[in-house]
């Protein structure tokens, strides 16, 4: 393909809370075997894009780690490859990115020694298949300055979180606004671009010149009248996981037989990175439906409806339903007698987890802080421990609780 892929990958994220207090949102993991920035690597990789950099910055540690071999999306090849940029201090510069635009200023020389004519620009939260070469062939046939993927939403729930477009029947976009506190709008940027490199260099540095710092503010919404920017509409499912609510609902749509078959059984594939994990294991007892349960794990008690994430350890009698469940969680035998792990609603449980129940126990009010409560989500954060509770707990006494 005659373009460089850039994967932004490096911001923070309030809205995950402590899903994302010590990871990066591009390494949360994904329908259990798998991280979010796979889904855009994987894409580049289809795509024949033989030169991608993905920028990092925030809570960076274990996104670097998956990302320390090339070979799984295959670009360990002598010419391009997988590059890594995370903040340096240099003589021209001892700032941290300060949006995503000063990101690809801070980076130019990855643009400006590259020989591809276009750029591709991905997020790294998306969840979704595409082949960038269609993105590309509009971008020519349409003679655009700039093409931006775009979604039409049918759920609503969130519509606030994303940039909204307005576009003409000949798919021009003429609006942009971005996360509106009220929007009939339904129509989103997915953040995923396609640009001429000579053209990005000329803006980025323009910017830079200015001391504006944002890619969607100060260069897509500033010229949106003056450079012909294009919509280029996605049809297939496509999720994005920045916040808590529709963190839980991509992992629950893998659930789904006909999302499964889509990014699994379909080419092109996903990759990731492949850990030396043994199966998991089904001990006598175990009852597992509608579930995914990952490489690792070992299952004792009854698993309904939820996804298990790698090296999960699910003791006798546990009951576990509508659930996310994080890497490295131990969940203790007989928490609850005769309602053990028992949940009415939906939870995530964060990695390095000692679980003995989940939910509010109206009975014991003494619960610790780090239980938080967010729209009917419970989450349960990194390195919990959660005491026992001694005696029968009434299965009336488990509630979930939602947020004030």
């Amino acid at each position: 393909m005659r373009a460089v892929g850039i994967i932004l990958a490096g911001g923070s994220n309030t809205k995950l809370k402590e899903l994302s207090r010590k990871r990066a949102i591009g390494a949360m993991p994904i329908a259990g075997s798998y991280r979010a920035i796979d889904f855009a690597l994987s894409n580049m990789s289809n795509s024949r894009i033989n030169k991608v950099a993905v920028i990092t910055q925030y809570n960076a540690r274990s996104l670097n780690e998956h990302l320390s071999s090339s070979k799984w999306w295959d670009f360990g090849r002598k010419q391009g490859g997988l590059f890594v940029f995370t903040p340096t201090i240099t003589a021209d510069s001892s700032y941290w990115y300060r949006g995503t635009a000063d990101s690809l200023y801070q980076n130019l020389n990855y643009l400006k020694t590259s020989h591809e004519p276009y750029v591709v620009i991905a997020s790294g939260d998306g969840i979704y298949k595409m082949d960038y070469n269609k993105v590309l062939e509009y971008h020519i046939e349409k003679k655009a300055d700039i093409t931006m993927v775009v979604k039409k939403m049918t759920d609503r729930s969130e519509i606030n979180r994303f940039g909204l477009v307005t576009m003409t029947e000949e798919g021009r976009i003429t609006d942009i606004d971005e996360k509106p506190l009220e929007t009939n709008l339904s129509t989103v940027s997915t953040g995923i671009y396609v640009i001429r490199r000579r053209l990005l260099i000329e803006l980025i540095e323009k910017a830079a010149s200015e001391d504006r710092h944002d890619f969607v503010r100060d260069i897509l919404i500033r010229y949106k009248n003056i450079k012909k920017i294009y919509g280029y509409k996605l049809e297939s499912y496509w999720s994005n996981i920045s916040s808590v609510r529709s963190y839980y609902k991509t992992n629950m749509d893998f659930l789904k037989k006909d999302v499964r078959d889509y990014f699994f059984k379909q080419y092109p594939d996903i990759y990731s990175k492949v850990e030396d994990l043994p199966p998991a294991k089904y001990n006598c007892g175990a009852q597992v439906s509608n579930s995914l349960v990952s490489s690792g794990c070992i299952v004792n008690g009854t698993i309904e409806n939820s996804i298990l994430f790698k090296k999960i350890y699910i003791g006798n009698n546990s009951v576990v339903k509508n659930c996310i469940i994080l890497n490295n969680a131990y969940m203790l035998a007989n928490g609850i007698k005769n309602s053990t792990i028992y949940h009415n609603g939906n939870s995530v449980i964060s990695n390095s987890t000692i679980i003995l129940y989940i939910g509010t126990i109206e009975a014991h009010p003494g619960l610790p802080a780090f239980l938080k409560i967010f729209h009917k989500l419970t989450i349960i954060s990194i390195e919990a421990r959660l005491p026992p509770i001694n005696g029968n707990v009434p299965i009336d006494d488990v509630v979930d609780t939602p947020a004030e």
